[in-house]
């Protein structure tokens, strides 16, 4: 089977990973903040409100609650509207480049008024009150430089435990430093001695610790049941009274203070609860199907993942390999948009269970369920492209690694073909 030609060079172009929209996103994000930076001079204060707002967009963004809204109005678009531009909304998971754009931008607007603070030479500068203030701000430029270095691509791929970790405690801990430069700026003689409650930065601050808090709210331990239909993979079954939309992600943890890991929600529809498959893909996962635990720590909202761009279509194909079945299989079974799956996968009955895959194949009879130990690997952009062509469909979802989720996604856009799939941005 031959493959559709690719589009022209310039389409191509902004189809490299390099520009891909979330990119774009953090880049808009920072050529705004030039803007207005261009429309200066500016005083300190102006300049910590300028970081202190982007700082509060990068967290809100990765907010639960605003992520479901984000979702939520990306699709609301019928199929009936043109496909350029649903091709575009479904891009909507990208929004982390907003979060990287707004974190960048802030911590840059901190650095100039910290640097223009400390030239100032006033009289409140040199003050007791003032040097309180340049020593957290400098700690604050450091713990933000920390914190932004461990999170670049090379780090975090490298080393994305600590990244994780360096993540939360560096924010925890850069947020309740804010609080207190914040203070301390709203104090005599550093401000006009008006009260703490009138300077803008509390309110904002107080938005982003509700936000950074609610999460950690809704934390509880819950039972759970677990099925290893093999030693690669744990089926984890939950009915605590929650019972989560298709497509969306519970974060778990058996340390709440140490790591999470977000699954994808299997609700079987009828009925309540809901399930994550687990597959062995590093220490965690594999120490978690090897000494299956009673009760797991969950905590936040359930959000929505890639796949719930699929309503933006009015057919689509699902790319899976291996554990990537499991984000799949809601939509698969709610059945809310016709879909095709082609799933490319090790023995899947002796892997995942003849449970499961009677399951899926019970509702996508017409799935190509690729045995790659009998058969080796495929070539998956060309199935995909068959599946794609042959049902008719409106954009491809691949949920699979990290190298083989970009081969699908680009190998089909630069041909002209909506893709989509994990971006790895957490």
């Amino acid at each position: 089977m031959t493959l559709p030609p690719l589009t022209s060079w310039p389409r191509r172009l902004f189809k490299h990973p390099r520009l891909m929209h979330y990119n774009r996103l953090a880049a808009l994000v920072l050529l705004a903040n030039l803007g207005f930076l261009a429309a200066g001079p500016y005083s300190p204060r102006t300049l910590g409100h300028a970081a202190l707002a982007n700082l509060a967009l990068a967290v809100v963004v990765r907010q639960q609650y605003v992520i479901n809204l984000l979702f939520r109005l990306a699709t609301r678009p019928s199929t009936r509207r043109p496909l350029k531009l649903r091709w575009t909304l479904a891009k909507v998971y990208h929004f982390g480049g907003v979060h990287v754009g707004g974190a960048v931008a802030g911590a840059l607007w901190f650095l100039g008024q910290t640097v223009a603070l400390t030239g100032a030479g006033e009289r409140a500068t040199a003050s007791g009150a003032g040097i309180a203030l340049l020593v957290v701000a400098y700690a604050l430029i450091a713990l933000l430089a920390g914190v932004i270095a461990t999170a670049l691509p090379p780090f975090r791929a490298r080393f994305h435990d600590r990244f994780e970790k360096i993540h939360r405690y560096g924010g925890w801990a850069a947020l309740a430093l804010f609080w207190a430069h914040t203070v301390l700026s709203a104090l005599p003689p550093l401000s006009a001695g008006g009260p703490v409650v009138a300077e803008p930065g509390i309110w904002v601050l107080a938005l982003v610790t509700f936000s950074v808090a609610l999460p950690w709210l809704r934390l509880r331990k819950v039972d759970v049941r677990i099925e290893r239909p093999s030693a690669h993979v744990a089926l984890v079954h939950f009915d605590h009274g929650v019972t989560p939309f298709a497509g969306s992600s519970t974060a778990i943890s058996r340390s709440p203070l140490k790591e999470w890991h977000s699954f994808a929600n299997v609700p079987a529809p009828g009925r309540s609860g809901f399930r994550l498959t687990i597959s062995r893909a590093g220490d965690w996962t594999g120490s978690f199907i090897d000494d299956a635990p009673a009760r797991v720590w969950v905590k936040g909202i359930t959000t929505a993942g890639v796949a719930n761009i699929e309503t933006l279509f009015s057919k689509v194909v699902y790319v899976a390999t291996g554990s990537g079945i499991g984000p799949c299989l809601p939509h698969l079974l709610a059945a809310e948009v016709p879909a095709r799956l082609v799933w490319a996968t090790r023995d899947p009955r002796a892997t995942y269970g003849d449970g499961l895959v009677d399951e899926i194949l019970a509702v996508q009879p017409d799935a190509l369920v690729w045995d790659t130990s009998r058969h080796g690997k495929p070539d998956m952009v060309r199935l995909a492209y068959a599946a794609y062509r042959d049902f008719g469909a409106e954009a491809v979802i691949c949920i699979s690694n990290k190298k083989l989720t970009w081969q699908v996604v680009h190998g089909l856009e630069r041909r002209g073909i909506p893709a989509y799939g994990a971006i790895w941005d957490s």
